[in-house]
């Protein structure tokens, strides 16, 4: 596993660079916005994912660290290989990607070539419980609770018989009524049911 290159860069494309390390040219898949930082002649550092196929052994490259963990977990969503988690991360930061997830934002997600609406909301319901904190406000971590529950509440309103067209109206109700911090899921979801027992 190469974990991260550094050296000269010595030349790039519309898709990689060249990193020379060790007298080595390593051509290294990039996204555009990790290629707009790199400069011919210049040395370099990046985090690196090498994705060995039967045919290829082909090594991607990111500015942080960060970026690279969130390219290795989303391939382990059904349907995304390497060349798609790098277009996710070629549109969001990985802060956008994780808070996207988070809240179910599919809307987000589609606007990455190559994921449709069953897409996105496969790639929600495979990686929310994986994808670490979501920093939403000075608080942090404490986002990932906030930001997640209008799908906890919707998938519990589902659960208890209520359409998803039902459920849809109750967490867009429920949203209007949240004003700072977010109360506790079961506080939100007894609301939600409150509201559905009036026109059910």
């Amino acid at each position: 596993m190469i974990a991260s290159v550094r050296g000269t860069v010595t030349a790039t494309g519309p898709d990689h660079a060249v990193v020379e390390v060790g007298g080595i040219g390593l051509a290294v898949q990039c996204a555009p916005g990790t290629l707009a930082d790199l400069r011919v002649g210049q040395p370099a550092r990046l985090a690196t994912s090498l994705v060995v196929r039967e045919d290829s052994l082909t090594l991607y490259g990111f500015a942080a660290d960060d970026a690279k963990q969130l390219f290795e977990l989303l391939q382990t969503a059904s349907g995304v290989g390497p060349r798609l988690a790098q277009a996710v991360l070629a549109v969001h930061t990985p802060d956008a990607v994780r808070k996207a997830i988070a809240n179910a934002d599919t809307a987000a997600l589609t606007r990455v070539p190559g994921i449709g609406k069953k897409g996105a909301e496969r790639l929600v319901l495979e990686l929310r419980d994986r994808i670490g904190p979501v920093a939403i406000g000075p608080d942090g971590a404490a986002g990932v609770t906030a930001g997640a529950w209008p799908e906890q509440v919707r998938q519990a309103l589902v659960g208890l018989g209520w359409s998803a067209a039902q459920a849809e109206q109750a967490v867009a109700a429920v949203a209007e009524t949240v004003d700072g911090a977010t109360p506790p899921v079961p506080v939100l979801l007894k609301q939600a049911i409150r509201l559905l027992g009036r026109t059910r």
